[in-house]
């Protein structure tokens, strides 16, 4: 009989978080999330989960906050020895994160620290508190931006942390290959969801030109990233290792 496979995906609760969480699960795979505030669209989102016939667990945690990820993989694995004999999980998906869209010479040094801590030490450090949890031929995947390769005014700050944590990724593939353990990355365009003030589903103008931008004619959608991300926690994807996977309609080709 096969063995029943974890996924823990951060920032689970909404947005492309929860749509990952949703395929995911639509693949066979339990699924554990984290939400930073809002537990009732957590617990929607574990409800979903149930009726798709696989187990799912959300638990609150702050992302950027470091000094809380011990107590976090407490809790995780009292949860996980319920789950499995070894207590541990096979795929992590660092998600969680905030939007900034600013200009550059408007942002301050606590916006960058707020990015910095969100998008690239919090998931530098949850990585690394995860290992010991994470099955040897386990994977780690990392939400990045279609911003890290193209340009786009005011999202300087936001997106060199992307930058940041696409080059982790590779050294994660390469440092951990010893364990079998593969690292990629997914990369969105522009998706409609409420992140970072919700434009992209709401701005009529920014999504003409989103659309008159992008190859496929049209902003993208929660499901464009979900399918993805699911995908490489199948074994079809088994030989993808050390990769970047923009996935936004072919923009600014």
């Amino acid at each position: 009989m096969t063995e029943t496979k974890i996924a823990l995906i951060t920032g689970g609760s909404r947005g492309l978080g929860r749509d990952m969480a949703i395929n995911i699960a639509k693949k066979g795979i339990d699924v554990i999330i984290t939400y930073h505030s809002n537990q009732d669209a957590a617990n929607d989102v574990v409800a979903e989960i149930h009726q798709l016939g696989r187990k799912a667990e959300a638990f609150q945690l702050d992302a950027s906050k470091p000094n809380e990820f011990d107590d976090f993989f407490k809790q995780l694995s009292n949860y996980l020895k319920f789950q499995n004999t070894e207590g541990r999980f096979d795929f992590l998906i660092n998600n969680a994160g905030t939007g900034l869209y600013k200009p550059f010479v408007d942002t301050t040094e606590a916006d960058l620290d707020d990015m910095f801590n969100i998008h690239y030490k919090g998931v530098y450090f949850l990585t690394q508190k995860a290992l010991p949890f994470l099955n040897d031929g386990g994977r780690i995947i990392n939400i990045s931006s279609g911003l890290a390769r193209f340009s786009f005014p005011n999202a300087s700050a936001y997106a060199s942390m992307k930058g940041a944590v696409e080059v982790f990724t590779r050294y994660l593939a390469k440092e951990l290959s010893p364990r079998r353990i593969v690292a990629n990355v997914v990369a969105p365009g522009a998706i409609a969801t409420e992140f970072g003030g919700g434009e992209n589903k709401t701005n009529e103008k920014k999504r003409e030109a989103v659309a008159n931008f992008t190859a496929l004619g049209r902003v993208g959608e929660a499901d464009d990233i979900g399918s993805v991300v699911a995908f490489l926690c199948t074994e079809d994807a088994k030989w993808i290792n050390g990769q970047r996977l923009e996935v936004s309609g072919g923009i600014f080709l």
